[in-house]
């Protein structure tokens, strides 16, 4: 019976072997943009609104020497959990930063076309009843939206509408894999308002994973030619890519700028109840089908709750926010950013080998699309004049013996 078993064991350890020795992924660098040189050891979490209709509040558990920067994170259509998220919230609230999660979203309640201008009431809210917190102090001259899929059309929905004097204008806006935006009034997604209206001063990034990238890249360049105010200079198509040198591999997907973290769970963040109904109220609300989430939304709420932390969440997404928002907050451009080495570089593996890099590009400015078609290209024969001679030879004994 023993050895019997000797075959199946040493087959075992075979197959185990490489998986030992291979490289691992760079890990959370100890400092600097995407690092965990944290200002504070704690986060604070609150919550402002009411149960449907409300925003999650998180910051450091330290008394700000001046105001914080505001980072507004807006979710995927289905991902109203923080938690969902937890792990890049921590690591922006222990950075210094007041970041705010409205839930503009009531799942199976709310529809996609009414999400905009909820996550617009919900910001106002928030920043009116932080303005005199000693421990939130919002910056409303350096704010930041984060968009992750919907959340992304959303983001430049809000950045159109400031001129409402609800939200203040951010000087970045960082989408990573913008999806769910609706052609029409009658399709299920988010409806665009005139991005034209964005101040050209804003930096904005767009970022799709090499996974699933077509549709992030289709919605990425139709956001990014709306925003026409904002010069080809202060624009950035970025693309975040897999790579499977060693194990863990990184797989960059829809789902993964997703790192759940249970501490920022909803239901352990205290939310008010919503007040009672007045019975004599008339009740307008009518249910349609676009208030429940499709198959894909489904599919990518429940990937973002397993989805691990790793070293894209380090570097493709939190430092390349980080240094981002510095850079925005600064004054600097697209270009500035794109000649950083630092900025699309993500580490190296245990063995030394370099993790696939970030892609960084300017969206072409107009006229560069329109260049002249080239002629056809004549096929050139470059042999020497002596092995020219020695094939015509040839060719011509060949069709002597076919006659």
């Amino acid at each position: 019976m023993r050895r019997s078993l000797l075959p199946v064991l040493l087959l075992g350890a075979c197959f185990a072997a490489p998986w030992a020795y291979a490289a691992t992924p760079p890990q959370q660098p100890e400092q600097g943009p995407g690092g965990r040189d944290y200002k504070s050891a704690e986060v604070v979490k609150r919550a402002i609104g009411t149960a449907s209709s409300g925003t999650f509040v998180f910051h450091g558990n330290d008394a700000p020497a001046k105001p914080r920067p505001v980072v507004v994170f807006l979710h995927s259509w289905g991902a109203v959990n923080p938690a969902l998220y937890g792990g890049w919230i921590e690591h922006l609230a222990r950075k210094g930063n007041l970041v705010l999660f409205p839930r503009f979203q009531d799942v199976n309640r709310s529809r996609p076309a009414d999400a905009s201008n909820l996550a617009e009431d919900l910001i106002q809210s928030a920043l009116v009843a932080l303005a005199e917190d000693a421990n939130a102090r919002p910056d409303r001259e350096r704010v930041a939206f984060i968009g992750h899929s919907a959340g992304v059309p959303i983001a430049l929905n809000l950045a159109a509408g400031v001129s409402a004097g609800k939200v203040p204008a951010p000087k970045l806006i960082f989408g990573l894999m913008p999806g769910g935006i609706a052609s029409n009034e009658k399709e299920r997604g988010i409806l665009l308002r005139d991005l034209s209206a964005i101040d050209s001063s804003t930096l904005i990034i767009a970022m799709s994973g090499d996974r699933d990238y077509l549709p992030s890249d289709r919605a990425s360049r139709l956001l990014l030619q709306g925003a026409s105010a904002v010069p080809a200079t202060r624009k950035l198509f970025m693309r975040a890519g897999s790579d499977d040198h060693g194990f863990p591999a990184l797989t960059a997907t829809l789902a993964s700028p997703g790192s759940p973290k249970a501490e920022y769970d909803a239901a352990s963040i205290k939310m008010p109840p919503d007040p009672p109904r007045d019975p004599k109220q008339k009740n307008t609300w009518r249910w349609s089908a676009d208030m429940a989430l499709s198959g894909p939304q489904t599919i990518l709420t429940q990937q973002l709750g397993s989805n691990g932390t790793d070293t894209l969440d380090y570097l493709a997404y939190w430092k390349t926010f980080d240094i981002a928002a510095e850079a925005a907050f600064a004054g600097k451009d697209a270009a500035a950013l794109a000649r950083d080495p630092k900025f699309v570089d993500m580490g190296a593996w245990s063995d030394g080998w370099p993790v696939r890099r970030l892609s960084a590009q300017m969206p072409k400015v107009e006229g560069q699309e329109n260049k002249p078609e080239p002629g056809p290209r004549r096929r050139l024969n470059m042999a020497p004049q002596e092995l020219k001679e020695t094939q015509q030879g040839l060719s011509d004994f060949i069709s002597k013996l076919r006659s």
